[in-house]
């Protein structure tokens, strides 16, 4: 089994994985409570499943980007319960896990076709947002970026395509796109359930971070403008 934790925004969620589902949640949405929750849901999902931090195959955590706190938080707990416990330690991007959360929605409405690209969008401040872009297949064809959005930020998206926003920065993009054929999904938040896919391939293919040196992906180099060559 995998551990999973997410505190990249104010969600504060911790899953329970085997390779074929995930097998519990804990979460909380819409506070900040990741310093006085997180351990106790962490807690609270191994005696229900009543098994040890020893008997968990690894620990896997958002790596970002994100909250600076949040991250940080989710980060050396993570990396406590790994090196406790002897198990390795698996970092997920938090854009990926948005991308894989979607997808089952998607699916399920036929939204799956080469004309379709998935935005997932994180909040930053202002009208900034921490994003990239996925094809139909979970391909980036644009990295983890982070801008301040204005009508010209997907301006070299082809006209075919048609982009799914969500994410708790996609509200943001409503009043610029909404005239387009851009498609948002609202109240689509990140949670630990999401990293079930990414954390299991990462586990089979040893993808494993080293726990002396890791650290969460704040993006820090801030671009606050739009993009300035194409990526698409």
């Amino acid at each position: 089994m995998i551990l999973c934790i997410e505190t990249a925004t104010n969600v504060c969620s911790v899953a329970l994985c085997d390779e074929k589902q995930v097998i519990s949640v804990r979460e909380e949405k819409g506070g900040k409570l990741h310093s006085a929750m997180l351990t106790v849901y962490i807690n609270e999902i191994l005696s229900e499943q009543k098994i040890s931090p020893r008997e968990l195959q690894a620990v896997a955590v958002s790596k970002g980007p994100g909250s600076f706190t949040g991250l940080r938080i989710g980060v050396s707990v993570a990396k406590g319960i790994s090196y406790g416990a002897g198990i390795p330690l698996i970092g997920v991007d938090t854009l990926t896990s948005l991308f894989y959360g979607i997808y089952p929605v998607a699916e399920q409405k036929n939204m799956l076709d080469e004309n379709t690209f998935f935005c997932p969008m994180i909040h930053a401040k202002g009208m900034e947002v921490f994003y990239c872009i996925f094809n139909f297949k979970g391909e980036k064809i644009k990295e983890i970026t982070a801008e301040t959005i204005t009508k010209e930020t997907f301006r070299e998206v082809p006209g075919n395509k048609t982009l799914f926003f969500f994410g708790d920065g996609a509200d943001k993009c409503i009043d610029l796109f909404k005239h387009d054929k851009h498609i948002f999904i609202g109240n689509f938040t990140v949670s630990a359930s999401f990293m079930h896919k990414p954390a299991i391939w990462a586990f089979n293919e040893k993808k494993f971070e080293n726990i002396a040196y890791f650290e969460p992906f704040y993006l820090k180099d801030f671009i606050a403008t739009k993009a300035k060559r194409k990526v698409i």
